[in-house]
C-alpha cells in the first residue's frame, strides 16, 4: 500500500501547507510546471518525488525531470506527463504512449483545472490535480491525495488550499 500526494502547476511557489498535507505520503508526484528546483528539493524533504517538466520549466528543470514518466506502483501502471488532456480530448502526442503502455492511471497537469475522470475507452482513471501556484488562474488551489493498494486506487481526497 502506498499513499500518494499529487500536485501540479506550482510555478515556483512553495507553500508550507504542502508539508502538512503530504506528511503521511509515501510518494509525491508533481505533474509539471514546477518552476523552481527549490520546489522539488522541498518536496524531497517530505517523501520520494516523481516529477515531469512542464511547458514553463527551464532547461535545468528539463534536465532533472523528463517530459513523460511511465512507472508501476503496487499493481498499477502509471503514465504521467504535463500536457495530457482528458478523456475524449487527449493530447495527440500522448495517445500512442497510452495505447502502447496501457496505464490504469493517467496523470497530467497544464489546464489548472482539477479533474478526476474515468476513460472507458482506455480503461484508465485520469487525474489532474489542478493548480497550486500562489495566484491561481481559476481561483482555487488544489492538491490530491489517494492510496494505491494492490490493484486498487482508493481514498481519493481533494484538498483545497485557502
Amino acid at each position: 500500500m502506498k499513499k500518494i500526494g499529487l500536485l501540479s502547476d506550482t510555478h515556483g511557489y512553495w507553500d508550507e501547507k504542502f508539508k502538512k498535507y503530504f506528511a503521511e505520503c509515501d510518494e509525491i508526484w508533481h505533474a509539471g510546471d514546477i518552476g523552481s528546483e527549490d520546489v522539488i528539493n522541498n518536496l524531497q524533504q517530505i517523501a520520494e518525488v516523481r516529477a515531469v517538466h512542464g511547458n514553463i520549466d527551464n532547461t535545468v528543470m528539463r534536465r532533472l525531470c523528463p517530459e513523460v514518466l511511465q512507472f508501476r506502483v503496487e499493481n498499477i501502471d502509471v503514465l504521467m506527463t504535463h500536457v495530457g488532456g482528458y478523456p475524449s480530448r487527449f493530447a495527440s502526442s500522448i495517445v500512442p504512449r497510452i495505447i502502447e503502455f496501457k496505464p490504469k492511471l493517467f496523470i497530467c497537469g497544464h489546464s489548472h483545472i482539477l479533474k478526476i475522470m474515468y476513460d472507458k475507452s482506455f480503461a484508465m482513471l485520469c487525474l489532474n490535480p489542478g493548480e497550486s501556484q500562489r495566484y491561481p488562474r481559476n481561483g482555487k488551489r488544489t492538491l490530491l491525495r489517494f492510496v494505491i493498494d494492490g490493484e486498487n486506487i482508493r481514498d481519493m481526497e481533494i484538498i483545497e488550499l485557502s
